[in-house]
């Protein structure tokens, strides 16, 4: 099977409201740890035969995905670090838009699934209609 190479892009909301959290709170290890993510990403087929990644989603040329990663350095498997990604892959321009990056205490308490996809709905109008 030939893998795949998908562009990845990070979208601003993900950027203003999560990542730079995670750059200030682990400084070096987050530049070693989203490169990591970024190349897991680039071969985003590969990536959904794991147990780390599951399709929400899968519409016509839009795949929505959540993915599980941990932060270099620390002593957590990705299952249990908290730490996730929900991304938009579009199959017919092979990219992947990450529009979420966050720890799971980030969105407070309830239901997880339902404030990232509600995040996802206020936030990213082209996606709403796929969740």
């Amino acid at each position: 099977m030939t893998s795949t190479n998908y562009s990845v892009s990070v979208q601003p909301y993900a950027e203003r409201h999560f990542i730079k959290n995670f750059r200030k709170k682990y400084k070096g290890a987050w530049d070693i740890t989203w490169k990591a993510i970024c190349q897991e990403f680039q071969r985003f087929d590969s990536l959904l035969e794991t147990s780390i990644a599951e399709t929400i989603t899968d519409r016509g040329n839009i795949r929505i995905a959540k993915t599980e990663f941990r932060v270099h350095g620390t002593n957590e498997s990705k299952k249990t670090s908290g730490n996730r990604c929900i991304v938009a892959v579009h199959k017919d321009t092979y990219s992947v838009n990450v529009l979420l990056v966050y720890h799971k205490n980030d969105l407070g308490n309830g239901n997880e699934t339902a404030k990232w996809k509600q995040i996802i709905k206020d936030n990213y109008p082209i996606y709403r209609g796929l969740l």
